[in-house]
Formats: structure tokens, sequence, C-alpha cells
């Protein structure tokens, strides 16, 4: 009997740098509520305008 849940069932997001869509993943369980990007691509090239209005 399969396990799991299929993907179209799983909670997805819009990236903050990219704006394409992606699903939750296992070894974001914990942390889902923070996760804001695709990849650790998109994290290291997030918005410049955001860190430029703090300095």
């Amino acid at each position: 009997m399969p396990r799991g849940v299929k993907k179209s069932h799983l909670p997805s997001r819009i990236c903050a740098t990219c704006g394409k869509p992606f699903t939750w993943r296992r070894k974001w369980a914990r942390v889902w509520d923070e996760v804001r990007y695709c990849s650790d691509r998109c994290r290291r090239e997030k918005p410049a305008a955001r860190n430029a209005s703090l300095g």
C-alpha cells in the first residue's frame, strides 16, 4: 500500500525572489512558517532593495 501524500495535496508558496510556486518539503516541516525561498540560489540572490533600505 502506498504511503505519504500526493504532491497536489501539499501546501505551497510563491518564492520571494523568482516568483515561482514551490511545495512543502519534509525537511521544512518545523520551519515552514519561515520558508520564503524555493532554493539556496534564490535565498542568496534575494532582492537587494530590501537591504538598501536598511543602510
